[in-house]
Formats: structure tokens, sequence, C-alpha cells
């Protein structure tokens, strides 16, 4: 063999060598990127559900201190003890919606304020910041549980969830409602 098919074939061996290194480095590089979008996925996708457990532990204390207020349910605690339980709820609330912050695109952050901003709107009306008939609050109701959705909308499409939890298939739904009480009943006959 004369030297230069020896150095055709250094030549061969480096390049395949270089080909190698760049094509591990290559994968490596795309593993270690796809392994951080898939751990700040799950980090979002917990803050996300957390943030939906903070709002909708929010709304079952004031459903229940308004109905306590209003009559509607028989009353096992105090109004010191439901606004107690209220308030931090609304403390969990808050610390979940700052994870959104740091975590969430764009649309799923402006969703939130909708979302905290409706919800405001059902604690002041259970805890008598704000006035309302019973309808009133019923929308009030309506308008979280909607900005739930939306919410849900936008964290579906921020992780790249197909699909979707309103339109043809999924039809806006109503509050679930007991049938009206008659005259003289009382919050537990039936």
């Amino acid at each position: 063999m004369g030297s230069a098919e020896q150095w055709v074939t250094i030549a061969a061996v480096l390049l395949g060598a270089l080909t190698t290194h760049l094509t591990t480095y290559a994968m490596e590089r795309q593993r270690k990127k796809h392994e951080l979008v898939t751990r700040w996925d799950n980090r979002k996708l917990e803050a996300y559900e957390h943030y939906i457990d903070s709002v909708r532990a929010c709304i079952f204390l004031a459903v229940h201190l308004y109905e306590c207020r209003e009559g509607l349910r028989e009353r096992d605690k105090s109004d010191q003890e439901l606004l107690a339980e209220m308030s931090e709820a609304g403390r969990t609330r808050g610390r979940a919606f700052e994870r959104i912050m740091l975590l969430a695109g764009d649309n799923v952050v402006e969703a939130a304020h909708e979302l905290n901003a409706v919800a405001l709107r059902v604690d002041w009306q259970a805890n008598g910041k704000a006035d309302g008939t019973l309808e009133e609050w019923r929308e009030r109701n309506r308008a979280v549980f909607r900005a739930i959705n939306e919410f849900h909308e936008q964290a579906r499409r921020d992780l790249g969830v197909d699909g979707s939890v309103s339109g043809e298939k999924h039809p806006e739904r109503d509050l679930l409602l007991p049938s009206a009480r008659r005259e003289g009943d009382t919050p537990n006959s039936s």
C-alpha cells in the first residue's frame, strides 16, 4: 500500500470519527432539550392542577358560606370559621396563581387572571362584600365555571394536548341545582 492510499485511509477514519462524534453530540443535545421540555411540561401540569384545585376549594367554601347565610343549608360552622377557611383557601389560591405566572404561557396567564376576577366576585357575594340576588349568585357561579373551562382550554393548548373541553362534542353545561323548595319546607326536608 502506497503512502497516498494510507493518507486516504487515515482521512476516511478521521472523517468517520468526526461524523460519529457530531451525530452523537446532536442526538445528545436533542435528548437533553426534550428532557428539559418534558420536565417543564410536568411542572406546568402540576401547577395547573394545583391552581384549579385551589380555585375550586375557594368556590366550594364560598358556596357553603352563602348557603348558610341564606338559609339554604343547615349551619354546621359559624360565619367566622367559614370566613377563616375562605381566607386560608384564598391565600393558597394566590400562591398557586403565582406558580402559573412563573410557568405558564401568555394565554394561560390571561385565562388565570380572568378566572381570578370572576372567582373573587363569588367570594365577595358569599362573604357579604357584594350584594346580589340568588339569580346573580347563580350567574356568578356560572361565570366562574365558564372561566375554569377557558383556563382548561388554554392549559391544554399550552401543554400540546389534543382535543377540547368545549364545542360541539362538549356543549356548555349549566349549574346542577336542587329542585326549588316549596313554601314551608326547611333546608333539610324533602
